[in-house]
């Protein structure tokens, strides 16, 4: 039997099938995967509102802080000669804003009368003391944001481990915890407030000690409530069967699960310590003179507002601001991490 002749069919009359434009447009079309936070970042990134009040807030807290090396004056010196000065921003040729105020129905150049050198601005005018405002502001705001994290981060540090601990353990533990929230709320905040701020010395550790007393009874709730529903998921009776430790099971599984509503109670908490702090200065039991915050700010500009209505208007501006842009925040914070959101 004779052997059949092969040949060898040479490379060039083989091509690579090229894919077709209708894959390639599949492949483009298909989702791409994105993790919980990096698909909550995007939902906030559309929200226009959210994005607005962030870049708002950044600002002021840059400012704030950046005050601490580059502020216009001094905020503590007193120059009395200088008292109740209108507010006056160089090339800014409009009544109100150019060192003239309104006397007996006139405007008059005031600088010019107390003999204010040319060269020497306050942009927002001066208190009764002659201190520049705007110096105060940023100090008076440095302060106001500085005990509402502090106490937020207190309650971070009390309310998360005490929730946890009261929704995985349930039974007789969890009740008798929550009897004691219930005793604590049940004393009113501003009593337990004042009567704090009344035994201890005043000032911030003072204030954020006492905001930090009741504040943190919401963060326990919310976080408590979240650990009932979290550890009876299959992942959780999963991982207790493996045989993992209790810690390990809370700090690994469930505390993630909860980062979310951590974040956005943190972000409601923040405006309402500012508000609070600012009416325990405002009715005198807060910071104390010569130190500055928003509520002082407001007090005193509220004493002179028949008179020098600008001194009340530039803090309860910035507060006002404050509050309205973190509320804002934390609403799309909530939107965004809400499964039920999702479109």
């Amino acid at each position: 039997m004779s052997k059949t002749n092969v040949q060898q069919v040479p490379d060039k009359y083989f091509t690579l099938s090229q894919q077709s434009e209708a894959e390639e447009n599949i492949q483009d079309t298909q989702p791409v995967s994105l993790s919980f936070y990096r698909d909550s970042w995007r939902r906030i990134k559309k929200n226009k509102g959210a994005v607005v009040s962030l870049i708002i807030l950044l600002i002021i807290l840059v400012i704030a802080v950046g005050s601490i090396w580059f502020s216009p004056h001094n905020p503590d010196t007193q120059q009395v000669q200088y008292s109740f000065l209108p507010p006056k921003i160089p090339g800014l040729h409009i009544n109100g804003f150019n060192g003239y105020a309104k006397q007996a129905g006139v405007w008059v150049d005031v600088y010019k009368e107390k003999d204010v050198p040319s060269s020497v601005y306050f942009y927002l005018g001066t208190d009764q003391f002659g201190r520049d405002l705007l110096s105060r502001l940023l100090y008076g705001t440095r302060i106001s944001l500085l005990i509402a994290f502090s106490a937020a981060f207190l309650d971070l540090t009390i309310g998360v481990p005490y929730g946890l601990i009261s929704g995985w353990l349930g039974g007789k533990a969890d009740t008798i915890m929550q009897r004691a929230l219930e005793i604590i709320s049940g004393v009113p905040t501003l009593v337990v407030v004042v009567l704090m701020l009344l035994i201890f010395p005043p000032g911030i550790p003072s204030i954020i000690m006492a905001l930090a007393l009741i504040g943190w009874i919401t963060m326990a709730r919310v976080v408590r409530g979240q650990t009932l529903q979290i550890k009876n998921q299959e992942f959780i009776l999963a991982a207790r069967v493996l045989g993992q430790r209790p810690v390990k099971t809370v700090l690994g599984h469930i505390l993630p699960n909860l980062s979310s509503v951590i974040i956005i109670q943190t972000m409601f908490t923040i405006p309402e310590a500012i508000f609070f702090e600012a009416f325990l200065s405002f009715i005198g039991v807060g910071m104390r003179a010569p130190n500055a915050s928003l509520g002082t700010l407001i007090n005193d500009g509220y004493q002179t507002f028949q008179f020098y209505p600008h001194l009340m208007w530039y803090p309860a501006l910035i507060i006002s601001l404050i509050m309205i842009a973190f509320n804002i925040f934390a609403d799309g914070l909530r939107d965004a991490f809400d499964p039920k959101m999702k479109g």
